[in-house]
């Protein structure tokens, strides 16, 4: 079959198009397809005529018409800006404009894309790269070659594998040969992460680092021991106290050898 691609409705590719779709000229809303009226919580008859300039936010007004005006000639490059809905939520949106032809008009058409799924997931991935850095920064150093790692909050599994990539460097990093990990702080857990935590005690044991776990609640041990994680391996306390006091005993029991 020999079919021109002049013969494609593109209106109609544009209707049931799922990226929200915007043609507009001279600061004229010309048309909207359905997925923007969708997004926008409105409906073509109340958009249709109105300024594109209307749904961004005063401060961006100016620099969206000079990007309106640039793009009559050529594409505009992906930008991220906030949005108002129709009802005056505000989203996040990625936008993207190039030049078309709506019948004898030159117009611009433009993209929009949602992307407040994507600035929540960053935005969580700072805060726990931020809860990370703190954690591995409060390795807090004792006597000698010994410190305490003092667990808190909530310890999801993305921040248990990376803390299983970090601790061991920063152990090492601090000389130290006998680390205390304090579970007293924390108040949940699950068995994906367990496991990854008792894995950073088997990953300091083969460089050598003594680990003794301290404050570790009843429920939590339970969890351990049945997701098939051996508690007798690695030495375990009640109080970080209890656990200085071992070490002390090592460390005289050492001496006295």
């Amino acid at each position: 079959m020999n079919v021109s691609i002049a013969e494609v409705d593109y209106k109609e590719v544009m209707e049931y198009s799922r990226d929200p779709l915007i043609i507009h000229t001279d600061y004229k809303v010309l048309y909207i397809n359905h997925a923007a009226e969708k997004f926008f919580r409105s409906n073509k008859e109340s958009m249709i005529g109105a300024s594109p300039l209307d749904i961004f936010q005063e401060s961006s007004k100016d620099a969206i018409s000079r990007r309106i005006q640039s793009a009559y000639g050529k594409p505009a490059d992906v930008i991220e800006e906030t949005v108002f809905r129709m009802d005056g939520t505000r989203v996040e949106v990625e936008l993207y404009c190039h030049p078309v032809k709506f019948g004898d008009t030159k117009a611009i058409q433009t993209y929009v894309w949602d992307i407040t799924s994507r600035k929540e997931t960053e935005k969580n991935q700072h805060d726990m790269n931020e809860e990370i850095n703190e954690l591995s920064a409060t390795i807090v150093p004792l006597i000698d070659d010994v410190a305490v790692l003092p667990l808190r909050g909530k310890i999801d599994q993305d921040k248990a594998m990376t803390l299983l990539d970090l601790i061991p460097c920063k152990v090492k990093d601090r000389n130290v040969n006998r680390l205390i990990i304090d579970f007293s702080g924390v108040y949940t857990l699950d068995r994906m992460v367990i496991d990854y935590l008792f894995k950073i005690t088997n990953v300091l044991s083969l460089l050598g680092v003594h680990s003794i776990i301290s404050g570790i609640r009843p429920e939590l041990a339970v969890e351990a021991i049945e997701v098939g994680i051996d508690l007798s391996t690695i030495p375990t306390v009640a109080t970080v106290k209890e656990a200085l006091a071992q070490i002390g005993m090592t460390l005289q029991e050492q001496n006295e050898s």
